[in-house]
């Protein structure tokens, strides 16, 4: 099996960290650094579907399917991943920890199998990391904004 993990750092309290990475009015503006979708259907509650919609591709329908497995706010969030119908889940953890200079990050996504999973989840770890290392910070600091309301 394949997977990867990103550990990123940022100077902000983990509350603040948390609503960027799970409202859904934030979530659009860092996942689609990366050419990631927008949530449709979110809510923190384990059982709920929802989908990321971003634009269609030749290969791909710009849709992925998932559902929210576990919730513990604010340090833990988990849910599947369905990028092509048909396909196997691949599971997707959020984790949240505080730190003296603010919240540590991890991304991981584990659930690859085969020579194809290896390669998507390559493909989809540079992906992260750019949405990680860009979107995420410049959306922490919309959301400190006036206009972003997290203050």
């Amino acid at each position: 099996m394949s997977e990867y993990r990103i550990v990123q750092d940022y100077p902000h309290p983990i509350e603040q960290v948390w609503a960027v990475l799970t409202e859904p009015e934030l979530m659009g503006r860092w996942t689609t650094t990366g050419k990631g979708g927008r949530p449709e259907g979110f809510v923190l509650a384990p059982g709920t579907r929802f989908r990321f919609v971003a634009e269609k591709t030749p290969v791909w329908r710009g849709i992925v399917d998932c559902e929210i497995l576990e919730v513990q706010a604010p340090r833990l969030l988990r849910y599947t991943w369905v990028g092509d119908e048909g396909d196997a889940p691949t599971f997707v953890t959020y984790t949240l920890e505080p730190t003296p200079a603010g919240t540590r990050f991890t991304w991981a996504h584990t659930g690859f199998t085969g020579v194809g999973g290896f390669f998507m989840s390559r493909l989809l770890g540079r992906v992260r990391r750019r949405m990680l290392a860009v979107g995420v910070p410049a959306t922490l600091a919309y959301a400190r904004s006036p206009r972003g309301g997290l203050g």
